[in-house]
């Protein structure tokens, strides 16, 4: 009979989580367990659908006269992205991400007043993300040093729904090429059974 092995510990469920922004250039965090602390800045809750590591990839393929199946295929497009709707829309480095600003420009005046004004014609906002999604003692860390904000959906206010920023981050290759580095902490994998 064969002998199926299946370990529940080596799933993962993204039970809770968390995301950081800093400035490009900060350097990732060695652990998934390491709490990130300044420059990263906290992006509050995110909403319950968790978040979303997409890829987005496009392939040619080469099939030679004479053969109805290709004998080579070339990616020619290879992008990753992070999704996530961030519910604490007041949250200084929150807004700042979303209005493409300095946290600077929105701290309010001593009345507690905040203004600002959303440009016509944004320039690029690149920043260092850290993304932490934890299962028990089970953790995926994934640092991303050069992403921006390339989507953004509307943003509906209404009594019985949460408002949010939903967004799409695109990643962009750092100085060695990369776009993601994961940091990860999780159970060992057993040995399969002997044949």
């Amino acid at each position: 009979m064969v002998n199926i092995t299946r370990a529940a510990d080596l799933t993962m469920v993204g039970a809770n989580g968390g995301a950081w922004v800093a400035p490009v250039g900060t350097p990732a965090l060695a652990s998934p367990l390491d709490q990130p602390v300044t420059p990263w800045s906290a992006l509050g809750a995110i909403s319950d659908d968790g978040l979303v590591n997409g890829w987005d990839e496009e392939s040619q393929e080469f099939t030679p006269w004479g053969l109805t199946s290709p004998f080579r295929t070339q990616i020619t497009k290879s992008v990753r992205t992070f999704s996530a709707t961030m519910w604490e829309t007041s949250r200084l480095s929150v807004m700042s991400l979303h209005y493409r600003l300095d946290e600077a420009d929105l701290v309010a005046d001593g009345e507690g007043i905040t203004s600002f004004a959303e440009t016509a014609s944004p320039v690029p906002d690149r920043r260092a993300f850290w993304f932490l999604v934890m299962d028990g003692d089970s953790a995926r860390g994934f640092y991303v040093p050069e992403g921006e904000i390339s989507e953004r959906s509307d943003v509906t206010y209404k009594q019985d729904e949460m408002s949010g920023f939903e967004w799409t981050i695109t990643t962009y290759p750092d100085a060695a090429g990369n776009t993601v580095y994961h940091v990860d902490k999780i159970p060992t994998t057993p040995a399969d059974p002997a044949s």
